[in-house]
């Protein structure tokens, strides 16, 4: 069980940003693994998230359900900074916690905290970014990640297949984040805090 002392020793969205910034600044990315390849990965998400940070507004619908939740939610991020599918998601879930002053979001670095990562894999691996959702009381009542459901289908089906190598496939994965444009990832948070009792209505 995660506790609300090791939940507030997590990052907010925004220290977690100025961290990442500030790594980079020196030449380094986070995690025990440093390499220029990875070092390229967080250059490329930093400017994604830039982007995102100032552009991404949640869906005039989905804000409504969010702000009238009356439950209170713990929502734990783990992440890396050189994680392509984190810089995608990892601001709109930013966002979508914002909408509700009773959603709480703490951001964890996955390598530094695998007693909690190793809690909730994806199929054995240790995906990131996973998003952790509790209750008022630290109880785990749903998880998210490491990417909405069409994206994941997306990428099973080219690792079975073995039709493209991961540097053709990107773009394709990223130009899929850029049309869906966080919808996806909205419609599947909602529909978990439905499951939990606090929202009567999918809006859509």
């Amino acid at each position: 069980m995660i506790t609300k002392e090791r939940f507030e020793t997590g990052y907010t969205y925004t220290a977690y940003r100025e961290m990442v910034d500030a790594k980079f600044a020196e030449g380094l990315t986070t995690g025990p693994v440093q390499s220029n390849e990875l070092l390229d990965f967080t250059k490329l998400n930093i400017q994604r998230m830039h982007r995102l940070d100032k552009t991404f507004r949640v869906e005039p619908e989905v804000e409504e359900q969010l702000k009238g939740i009356p439950c209170t939610f713990y929502w734990l991020l783990l992440t890396e900074a050189w994680c392509g599918d984190a810089s995608q998601n990892a601001p709109i879930i930013n966002r979508l916690a914002g909408a509700s002053p009773n959603i709480h979001l703490k951001v964890f670095l996955r390598d530094e905290n695998l007693d909690i990562m190793d809690q909730f894999l994806t199929n054995g691996g240790r995906a990131v970014p996973k998003l952790i959702v509790m209750d008022q009381n630290m109880h785990v009542i749903g998880t998210w990640g490491p990417r909405p459901v069409l994206a994941q289908q997306m990428v099973l089906e080219n690792k079975r297949t073995g039709a493209m190598s991961y540097s053709e496939f990107s773009p394709i994965l990223h130009k899929w984040y850029a049309d869906n444009k966080g919808h996806e990832l909205q419609l599947e948070i909602l529909h978990m805090l439905q499951t939990a009792g606090c929202l009567t209505q999918v809006p859509f």
